[in-house]
């Protein structure tokens, strides 16, 4: 039960200011690979996971509902499987791993600027509130 509760309070915490992990990432695979493309992309990956979370919980709280996390899967699935019909039009087959990353590094974008918006939302209605 510790080690579940030690994992909650390290990612809350990444979450929660989801640049740094962003900037410690990039600068560590930079460090170790050289190549610039790869380490933003891991990067972009890493927070990704990290910008799911804390939006869902903006969502919530700016909201007043719990249906933050589902909404953002439902997204992500329709956004799969558009790109999945839009693959197999085109070339009569579907790449899975194709479709599923450029679903996660458009999320990647969707929810920094979501992010920003929740989290400038949620301040407003926390000082509207003092």
């Amino acid at each position: 039960m510790f080690l579940w509760d030690l994992l909650k309070t390290i990612y809350a915490v990444l979450a929660a200011a989801p640049f740094l992990p962003f900037a410690a990432v990039y600068l560590g695979s930079r460090m170790l690979t050289g190549d610039k493309g790869r380490s933003f992309r891991l990067a972009m990956d890493v927070t990704t996971l990290l910008l799911i979370g804390c939006v869902a919980v903006l969502f919530n709280r700016v909201f007043s509902n719990s249906f933050g996390l589902y909404g953002i899967l439902l997204l992500m699935l329709l956004g799969g499987g558009l790109i999945g019909n839009l693959q197999h039009r085109k070339r009569g087959e579907i790449d899975a791993a194709k479709a599923f990353r450029a679903v996660w590094r458009a999320g990647f974008f969707v929810m920094g600027f979501l992010y920003v918006v929740l989290m400038a939302t949620g301040i407003t209605q926390h000082l509207l509130r003092l």
